[in-house]
């Protein structure tokens, strides 16, 4: 047996949202994600509700080239682990076989009168060589981006109703620097669970 140790990053960030937890915490679920995630793709697998709640399983499909330049991989299968809607929290535990694991951990507080503060957490693990290779492209300027358009998206539904534009996304140039993304911005979500 051959000896391998996967490779951890550990990323957070907290986002300010313009509405109280009660209005931003239901939109943390694959189902009603589709309401404000330009190009979001799921495949609902198991939910007694319909919508997420404790042990709701679902998949994403993975673009080819995601995270790691000319990766091509199969779906990621999610299950919600922790699912507490009183305290404003839900977590995630997400599988790209053969590739990575991650956790993902959202917990929202009440930021004045009409506001919140959404505190995520992921924890990103490398199950191959090939998933330790792919975390070298897991960096501080990839999760911040991939974490500025989630905020830029919902808050963007929470003021006016409405899905933004791939356009409205951001995208990082070789050299560091920000740009839109454009039209042929691939699904923002995928950003956000790791795999863009």
């Amino acid at each position: 047996m051959t000896a391998f140790k996967g490779n951890r990053i550990v990323h957070e960030f907290t986002q300010t949202n313009p509405a109280g937890p009660e209005k931003v915490f239901p939109l943390l679920c694959p189902v009603r994600e589709a309401d404000w995630l330009p190009g979001w793709n799921y495949r609902l697998i198991y939910s007694d509700s319909g919508v997420a709640e404790l042990g709701c399983v679902f998949t994403t499909p993975n673009p080819p080239g995601s995270a790691a330049p000319d990766r091509v991989s199969a779906e990621t299968t999610w299950i919600v682990t922790d699912y507490d809607p009183a305290a404003f929290r839900i977590h995630y535990l997400w599988i790209d076989p053969g590739h990575i694991i991650t956790e993902l951990r959202i917990h929202l507080s009440r930021s004045g009168a009409e506001g919140t503060r959404t505190h995520i957490h992921y924890r990103y693990t490398g199950l191959s060589q090939d998933g330790n290779g792919d975390l070298e492209h897991y960096n501080r300027s990839w999760f911040e981006r991939k974490m500025k358009n989630w905020e830029t998206t919902i808050n963007h539904y929470l003021r006016t109703g409405k899905r933004s534009q791939p356009s409205m996304l951001l995208k990082e140039l070789p050299n560091g620097q920000e740009r839109t993304a454009g039209a042929k911005a691939r699904s923002h979500f995928q950003g956000l669970n790791g795999t863009d």
